[in-house]
């Protein structure tokens, strides 16, 4: 079926417009370096002024040289800031070079996004800059009265600022490529998801779809991509404005390819909806990569790969496994005890009008446990720290999610009979009261 263009069009309120943006700006390296050096550029012009005003006015301690000290002074800064800047690109591209072979390519994210790498970059540019700038306006035979005086106080402060953020970016690298910092740095961006999606006011139970075929499937006209966000509030005005029911087909963070089934909707009369394939496709965000905007299932897929690379022979870390495991079991209660987020709108007057895929509970817990079993099956302190997260769940989940822990429980036992033979370790890999930490 095709629908029917429409004279109007629902009032959208950007959400991926909006997702772009933050993601943009979150995961680039132009905007805050770019912010600082056009702050320089304007300080510039501004101290420029000042010293136009004031600087005859102005002690010689603010700054007592002759034109060409400053020249030099200025030389040397910029110079200086330029080869610190190169170092700090050289270490950054080390580290995420390292970050990807040694923890997983899924992680660089988590460096795309350091506020503390850009802030650095950023003032090492725009000290840069503003000595360039200052440098620019001098008289080259000029005297100490003919030298801009803040202004080269200025540059001098913005350097010793320079200096502290290259001893603070040294310290926060070390301590930024420890794999603790990667692995709680995933954890904690999918526990602010986790509870965003949470709070979402979801529609009633027993809402659901008719029990008839779909009036109209929209297939996907959008670029090929991975679905990274749902803008669930123009999707409810659409469906809303054409009097329908949209139920979105792929779930947040799967790939989708040109020309599949996106949308099957349903009008309220049974007549062919008017909403198009465009209108839809505006409220679909797709990127390239996954993103945590409310894809938490992402989130644990970091953590599962993570511990995978550090459970290969290669590496033999079972620690780290075991460390991820920490976080993974933190975030299976935060699914398992709480509601799971669930992607259903009613309008005002109580009809279903978005469904779009949520999470479910057992391919969760499968995310979660299946490959990293699959992979410790001969490291006992992964398999404990496996047993110990299950047997906790199990006390704090609703009847209706033990299943699928119970079953993970079974297959810990068939994967710890197969390949743990000695009695001993058997029932030490069992043992979930021990008061020592594996991770």
């Amino acid at each position: 079926m095709v629908a029917r263009s429409s004279s109007r069009r629902a009032r959208t309120d950007g959400d991926v417009a909006r997702a772009r943006i933050v993601q943009a700006i979150g995961s680039g390296f132009v905007i805050v370096p770019g912010s600082a050096v056009l702050a320089a550029i304007a300080t510039s012009f501004v101290m420029s002024w000042v010293d136009r005003e004031v600087g005859d006015h102005l002690p010689d301690f603010v700054f007592d040289g002759s034109s060409q000290v400053a020249q030099s002074v200025l030389t040397t800064i910029a110079a200086s800031i330029m080869t610190m800047t190169s170092l700090v690109l050289s270490v950054t591209v080390v580290v995420l070079q390292l970050s990807s072979q040694q923890f997983s390519p899924r992680a660089l994210q988590t460096f795309f996004r350091d506020r503390g790498t850009k802030a650095a970059l950023g003032i090492f540019l725009s000290t840069f800059v503003y000595a360039l700038m200052v440098l620019r306006s001098l008289e080259p035979s000029g005297g100490a009265a003919d030298v801009p005086r803040v202004s080269m106080a200025v540059a001098i402060a913005m350097t010793l600022v320079s200096l502290g953020a290259f001893v603070y970016y040294v310290d926060h690298v070390v301590h930024a490529v420890q794999v603790v910092s990667i692995i709680e740095a995933v954890a904690v961006e999918t526990r602010t998801t986790i509870a965003a999606l949470q709070a979402v006011q979801c529609a009633p139970d027993g809402l659901v779809p008719p029990d008839r075929p779909p009036d109209l499937v929209v297939p996907s006209g959008l670029r090929p991509g991975v679905v990274t966000i749902y803008s669930m509030g123009d999707l409810l005005a659409l469906a809303r404005h054409h009097r329908c029911l949209i139920r979105m087909l792929p779930a947040v963070g799967q790939y989708v390819p040109f020309g599949v089934p996106l949308a099957e909707v349903w009008s309220d009369d049974g007549s062919t909806p008017t909403v198009t394939a465009d209108e839809i496709g505006e409220a679909v965000g797709i990127e390239q990569e996954r993103t945590m905007a409310q894809d938490p299932a992402f989130g644990l897929r970091q953590l599962v790969d993570i511990a995978e690379k550090a459970l290969s022979p290669a590496v033999n870390d079972p620690t780290t496994a075991s460390q991820c495991i920490n976080r993974i079991h933190d975030l299976l209660r935060r699914l398992g005890t709480g509601p799971l987020p669930a992607g259903t709108r009613a309008d005002d007057g109580g009809h279903l009008r978005v469904v779009v895929p949520a999470l479910v509970w057992e391919d969760v817990v499968g995310l979660a446990c299946n490959e990293i079993r699959r992979y410790g099956a001969r490291s006992l302190q992964v398999q404990r720290r496996m047993r110990f997260m299950l047997s906790d769940l199990l006390t704090a989940v609703p009847e209706d999610r033990r299943p699928a822990l119970e079953r993970q429980v079974d297959l810990l036992d068939a994967v710890l009979a197969r390949h743990v033979h000695d009695a001993e370790d058997r029932e030490w890999a069992v043992d979930t009261s021990a008061q020592i930490d594996d991770g």
